[in-house]
């Protein structure tokens, strides 16, 4: 399923409400947080929080919990964390070398996803995403917008080069990509066309910050009937080779595509 996620939810763990909620979701991916969504005065209450839902059922829906990175809090996510039963992989901010990846996959025992926020972690995407037990990328939007000083409000453009070099760093590893999260909660054609932009480009799917864009970012993200049809009638053409389908060549490529289109919509 670690290959299938088009949408994963961003939660803070101090909240229970939210995380009961979390359970009739549709979203792929619930995540957790320690971090940016949990004030200072509440990151105790909200790591035991985390480790009291890992130990539940969330039917058949992934569950991660993003720690806090190196600080006051650091130390104690880490050993709350560690082997925690439930768990499907811990969501790990600002990372920036590989070497603190290859310590940290060691001490957790848990997949991991690298949240790539800042240019130095750009930079090192590629090592990053090539570390023992990193299974995706994360692409941390607001941080990224913050640390490349971009006026406020401008969009996705200038984040343009570092989004697409997160991609490429996580496919020549071959491991997942998921987009950052967008901000405005009430525009739902803004974020709509936030997914489509970041399909464009290749991400696997969307990080999210409000139950109310798990829909748009399943259906963006998700291969559409359409496309279901369209992979489905060119692996039953194929033959081998390249070859014409429906007025244009394919050859093994394509096929490959074509799969990868129905396992992501459960029809392998």
């Amino acid at each position: 399923m670690l290959d299938a996620i088009r949408s994963a939810l961003f939660l803070p763990a101090s909240n229970p409400r939210a995380i009961e909620k979390a359970r009739t979701l549709t979203c792929d991916l619930v995540i957790l947080d320690l971090e940016d969504a949990v004030a200072d005065a509440d990151k105790d209450a909200a790591r035991a929080g985390a480790v009291a839902a890992a130990g539940t059922d969330w039917g058949g829906r992934l569950l991660a919990v993003r720690l806090n990175g190196p600080g006051a809090w650091h130390e104690a996510d880490v050993a709350a964390l560690a082997g925690l039963p439930g768990l499907d992989l811990i969501v790990v901010p600002k990372v920036e070398l590989p070497e603190y990846a290859e310590a940290l996959a060691g001490r957790l025992a848990r997949p991991l996803m690298a949240m790539i926020e800042t240019p130095a972690g750009v930079y090192a995407a590629r090592e990053i995403a090539g570390s023992s037990q990193i299974v995706g990328l994360l692409a941390g939007s607001n941080d990224l917008a913050a640390s490349l000083r971009l006026p406020a409000g401008s969009g996705r453009e200038g984040l343009g080069l570092a989004l697409q070099s997160i991609v490429l760093a996580a496919r020549a590893a071959g491991i997942m990509a998921l987009d950052g999260v967008f901000n405005a909660l009430d525009d739902g054609p803004g974020f709509e066309a936030d997914c489509r932009a970041g399909r464009a480009i290749g991400f696997d799917g969307k990080s999210l910050i409000h139950p109310g864009q798990i829909e748009a970012a399943n259906r963006v993200f998700g291969p559409s009937p359409q496309e279901i049809e369209e992979a489905e009638a060119l692996i039953a053409a194929a033959t081998g080779g390249a070859e014409r389908f429906r007025g244009r060549m394919i050859e093994t490529m394509h096929v490959d595509a074509a799969r990868r289109a129905l396992k992501r919509a459960g029809l392998a």
